[in-house]
């Protein structure tokens, strides 16, 4: 039986009919049952076959039909006669005495068999077979006519009836495949079963049965390389950022999530299997429909499918991009069909999961007056504090409440629409995303808003077009604006942040009684909220503009000698802008320091006028910055793909591939800035299986970078992988009712990167710099200026390498249970750094740039899935795991004094930090002979009750040069997972999430929690709320202090000041935690209640994200580790939506 589908009408008012739908979007009728019983049509066909019939039902009307072709003889001769009758009665004409049927739903007419036996083939024999019965529905459980049911691996087949029933012989080793026009195919094992129901699901993404690879696709069970996917509805993203959501739900995806300031900033910093390289970029390569684009400005409504490619088989082929893995996106296509819109709506709420809480004036002046070791606070100052009597005088503010709301709004609303028909197919999409900040402002008084916000637009449109029944055009269009707005102080909030968090409870109020602005008492420093709210606002826009043009032919059907060869070529045009704007204004601030009799306040006087004097004299009149950037990038890919399967038992793939990209930035003023940055390559494949039980590949990309000398430019990037799907093997079979999938895979190659970091755009040239001036003559007054060599030349510079390995096996039992597990391990060498090691005898200028560094990265990542169906219930579980740990092999370092010293050996983070060394703290003196009998410690004068330090070498004398150790673990975790389960029952879904990280840790620092007081100005010195309870104090008992979490307080520069502050593990923090991702419940009305409405689904959900966290740490969200907690926190957020599907 033939797939085909054939429908009749003709191509030219498609095509009109589909740019109608792209210009007009969702003005769609749906009045079918009334169309059908109004729409008379008159028709005369004399000696005519039924495909005339068709045809000039579908000229005279919007009806469609949809067939298989050996359902139904097209060619039969009729004579049909009706004036004035509608479809029905002409239909019932053209069937009588056949033993094809119909149904009509909307403006479609589907046509089947009545005759369910099915069809069975000669010699093929029948012993053991039995009747197998099933319905087939639609994903709105509607019943399906015309669906073909076929024995997988035969031509035996039936068609589903009217109701969507079917009847076939089968064995009860027989699986069935289900198809049906539009929808996802779904294969069912028959098993013991007598019956079943089968639910068809839109086929919303086309890629179910293969896996995205690097520049192709290949069928899932023949991937021997090691590349993850996830089910985009997992990705649940309530901000700005896809980046964000991406933590747990991929094994071998490390993501941590700095901030939840709405926006970019809300970006997470993400890796594949950890991080390679300590000084070039560590980032992946991010594929958006093979286009190199950014991953936050992809709406995830629109993606069809996200896979991560993680070992050298799968990455290879992007030669000197391909080192750090690479994110495959492939955004949705237009489906065949009648056009469907879906539509999303959501508010939400955000709030802080966790934030500093600060210290209160009247305790933070006890912890005052026990540092400074006097009275400077009165007990009735403590108290005026405390009972807020005089709250301009004695304020007591929380900076952090002060400036700052505990929720804001979000909203995202998304269209889309998809159909078409056999020649052209269109998905067009829509989406706004709005978001406010936690910020407050100072109202309407100056006619702007300075409160932090965002706004996003995303526009995209897919078109592909059949221009032949062989050659496939595709269009894809997308545009996103967005835009931000915020306080004028500077480009950026972070000093906010930091004012806000370190200013003082009791230096000033946010504002006096009075209305006066209020400041610090001297010229120096800021006021938080005057920076918030009196500072004026900044905007900055970002467009981006992205095209893409494909065309692709399918040789085969032009020659049968070469079927199964597919010829490809793409280019895309992408431009990106920005502009900022910063309208910025400083107040005039006074300081109040006492009250008139009459109760007024009292400001500074400095020439006795009886004006008050400002301590800060502003200017009212908005300033006005502006910057710009810009790039424009251009990619032209050409290639051949080859698959067939020979003697039904040999399948071969290949692939060969140019590729050129060229990206200018367009908004530069530095001429060397404006030169365009290229690259071009080659990258081939082969594949073979054989009876898809054994497999090879081997990966080629031949890649050259313009960043290194001629020589240097291309580099060669090999990798190969081997498979085994035991359980295709004839001996395995009797197990396979257990184990019904076991793959053992291995892979190893050669990938690289030409982001290497450094100093300048091209080190394989010298630059020549200022030597300093000269001077001769008698007076000396004779001279010039010198030159010399700067950065010498490397005309050996080139990219890093990665030798990758990969062995793993993927595993499904009871077809409930996959799991899929790989080991891997990567040696990245040639890491481009400066010569540590270079003795100054050499007489450079510079120390040069050297490919030299060597890392070793190797860990463990699974996946594990399960799904059953308990009574009505269906439940899915899902989680994942990655460990990964890196090591320095070589970073060209002698060896340190004390081996112990060593960094070679010692794991690295992001941004080229390093595994932390510092002392080791002991504890805190418990007494003067404990002083006097340790080690000396060379950091000023200490105390009881300040830090006591290991001595590592035993010389007696502690120092932060010989006693420094490795401790604790970097800034990115070497574990990450996630879990979650997912169940429905009738009309209710249930989602549940966790994730997680472990083995990390930060450090505190800061005047807030571990130097404080040691700020020089006091009206800067504010403190955690968790000191109070926690520091060391001499009023304590020695029983009471034994805990103490913080060592004893003291002013800057007197006695245990600078001990207490320095680096040590004292101040190492776990920053592992467990956090409830997301939470969604669901509800669908059902079927009963829409009727036969337009409206095909309607789904309301709530769903909640960060909504709880579990962490040894208390005092912010672990996962920002920051040293004292400053900056936007990160967002719990509440989200109340519906999803209508028309």
């Amino acid at each position: 039986m033939k797939k085909k589908c054939i429908l009749w009408k003709e191509k030219y008012d498609k095509i009109k009919f589909t740019i109608l739908l792209l210009l007009v979007g969702i003005n769609v009728g749906f009045a079918n049952e009334v169309y059908s019983q109004s729409t008379l049509l008159s028709l005369h066909v004399n000696k005519g076959t039924v495909k005339d019939v068709f045809a000039a039902i579908e000229g005279q009307s919007e009806y469609v039909f949809f067939y298989y072709d050996n359902v139904l003889d097209i060619n039969r001769k009729v004579n049909i006669k009706a004036e004035n009758k509608t479809v029905e009665e002409i239909l019932k004409q053209v069937f009588a005495g056949t033993d094809n049927s119909y149904v009509i739903k909307d403006r479609q007419i589907f046509i089947s068999k009545n005759d369910k036996k099915s069809v069975t083939v000669p010699g093929v024999p029948q012993e053991g077979k039995k009747k197998f019965r099933g319905k087939v529905m639609d994903d709105q459980g509607e019943p399906l006519p015309g669906a073909t049911v076929l024995v997988v691996g035969s031509t035996r087949g039936v068609t589903t009836d009217l109701d969507g029933t079917f009847e076939i012989e089968v064995t009860s080793t027989d699986k069935l495949k289900i198809s049906f026009l539009g929808l996802g195919d779904r294969i069912i094992a028959v098993g013991n079963q007598q019956n079943v129901v089968v639910r068809m699901e839109q086929k919303a993404n086309e890629l179910a049965d293969v896996v995205v690879v690097g520049y192709g696709r290949q069928k899932k069970e023949s991937v021997v390389g090691a590349i993850s996917t996830v089910d985009v509805s997992a990705l649940k993203v309530p901000g700005a950022s896809l980046s964000s959501s991406l933590a747990g739900q991929l094994a071998g995806i490390v993501s941590m999530s700095r901030s939840g300031e709405p926006g970019k900033n809300s970006a997470a910093e993400f890796y594949i299997r950890g991080i390679s390289s300590f000084k070039g970029t560590a980032t992946p390569l991010v594929l958006v429909d093979g286009i190199e684009r950014e991953l936050d400005l992809v709406d995830t409504e629109d993606i069809a499918s996200f896979s991560i490619l993680k070992d050298a088989a799968a990455s290879a082929v992007y030669g000197v991009r391909g080192a750090n893995g690479v994110i495959l996106i492939i955004t949705k296509k237009g489906q065949e069909g009648k056009p469907r819109i879906n539509a999303r709506a959501e508010f939400g709420f955000t709030s802080p999961t966790r934030r500093p809480s600060m210290m209160g004036s009247a305790e933070w002046a006890e912890l005052y007056n026990e540092a400074s070791g006097s009275n400077y606070y009165s007990p009735d100052e403590i108290q005026k504090y405390r009972d807020g009597s005089d709250s301009d005088l004695y304020p007591n503010v929380d900076w952090t409440k002060a400036l700052f709301d505990n929720v804001a709004e979000n909203q995202r609303v998304n269209l889309s629409v998809t159909g078409g028909g056999d020649v052209v197919k269109y998905y067009v999409s829509g989406s706004y995303y709005h978001e406010n900040s936690i910020y407050k402002n100072a109202g309407n008084i100056y006619g702007y808003n300075s409160s932090l916000r965002y706004n996003k637009f995303n526009f995209r449109a897919n078109v592909d077009i059949n221009v032949t029944s062989s050659t496939l055009l595709n269009v894809n269009l997308a545009n996103i604006y967005e835009k931000s707005f915020g306080p004028g102080y500077e480009d950026n909030d972070n000093n906010i942040w930091s004012y806000a968090v370190t200013t003082s409870p009791n230096a000033f109020p946010a504002q006096y009684s009075d209305g006066t602005l209020s400041g610090p008492s001297t010229d120096a420093g800021q006021n938080p909220w005057n920076l918030l709210a009196h500072s004026g606002y900044r905007e900055q826009f970002w467009n981006s503009a992205q095209s893409l043009i494909g065309l692709t032919q399918d040789v085969g059907k032009l020659w049968e000698p070469l079927k199964g060869l597919t010829a490809n070529i793409k280019f895309s045009w992408d431009a990106w802008n920005t502009t900022s704007q910063r309208r910025n204004k400083a107040p005039t601030t006074y300081h109040a320091h006492g009250r008139a009799e009459d109760g007024s306040l009292i400001y500074d006087d400095n020439n006795g006028d009886g004006i008050w004097d400002p301590v800060h004299t502003g200017d009212e009149k908005l300033g006005f910055t502006t910057w710009q950037d810009g790039t424009m990038t251009t990619y032209l890919e050409g290639s051949l793909t080859y698959n067939r399967i020979f003697a039904e038992q040999h399948r071969v793939g290949g692939l060969l591939l140019y590729n050129q990209k060229v990206r200018t930035r367009t908004q530069v003023s530095d001429g060397n800035d404006a030169l365009p940055y290229k690259n071009q390559g080659l990258a081939g494949r082969m594949t073979y299986a054989f009876r898809d039980t054994y497999f090879a590949e081997f990966n080629v990309g031949y890649n050259g970078s313009e960043n290194f000398a001629r020589g240097h430019r291309f580099g060669f990037f090999p990798a190969g992988a081997i498979g085994w799907m035991v359980s295709n093997e004839k001996w395995f079979e009797p197990i396979t009712k257990v184990v019904d999938v076991l793959k053992l895979k291995a892979s190893y190659g050669l990938v690289g990167n030409d982001d290497i970091g450094g100093q300048r755009r091209w080190v394989y040239e010298s630059t020549i710099v200022d030597g300093g001036s000269w001077n001769y003559g008698e007076s000396g007054n004779q001279g010039g200026q010198g030159i010399i060599i700067g950065e010498v030349e490397n005309l050996s510079a080139s990219w890093e390498e990665a030798r990758k390995l990969n062995v793993g096996f993927e595993l499904s039992l009871f077809e409930k249970i996959k799991l899929q597990v790989d080991y891997f391990r990567e040696e990245r060498t040639g890491i481009f750094m400066q010569r540590s090691g270079l003795p100054a005898i050499v007489g450079v200028s510079t120390i040069p740039y050297v490919n030299v560094g060597e890392t070793l990265n190797r860990g463990i990542d699974a996946n594990l899935e399960y799904a059953q169906k308990i009574n009505n219930v269906f439940v899915t579980a899902r989680g994942n795991f990655t460990f990964n740990r890196n090591k320095i092999v070589n970073n060209d370092d002698p060896d340190w004094q004390y081996k112990y010293q060593n960094r070679i050996g010692k794991p690295f983070g992001s941004n080229g930090s390093m595994q932390p060394f510092c002392m080791k703290a002991l504890g805190l003196f418990t007494s003067q002979e404990e002083i006097d009998s340790s080690p000396k410690q060379t950091f000023g004068e200490y105390r009881v009750g300040d830090l006591k330090y290991q001595d590592i070498n035993g010389d007696g004398i502690i120092n932060d040069s010989f006693d420094a150790v490795a401790v604790g673990y970097t800034n990115i975790p070497e574990i990450t997972y996630g879990f979650g389960v997912t169940a429905q029952w009738k009309s209710w879904d249930f989602n549940v999430f966790f994730q997680g990280v472990a083995r990390t840790s930060f450090f505190l620092s800061g005047n807030t929690l571990r130097s404080p007081f040691n700020n020089s100005s006091m009206e800067r010195s504010a403190l955690n709320k968790d000191l109070y309870d926690n520091v060391w104090m001499s009023t304590k008992t020695p029983e009471e202090n034994a805990g103490a979490l913080y060592p004893r307080l003291s002013l800057s520069n007197q006695p245990g000041s600078s001990n207490n502050n320095m680096p040590s593990d004292w101040w190492l923090r776990d920053g592992s935690f467990l956090r409830l991702k997301n939470l969604e419940i669901g509800y669908t009305l059902p079927k009963s209640l829409i009727g036969k409405s337009f409206v095909r689904s309607l789904r309301f959900y709530v769903s909640a994200n960060n909504l709880l966290t579990f962490s040894k740490f208390k005092l912010w969200d672990p996962e920002k580790g920051v040293s004292d907690g400053a900056g936007y926190p990160l967002n719990r957020v509440i989200t109340l939506g519906f999803n209508i599907n028309l």
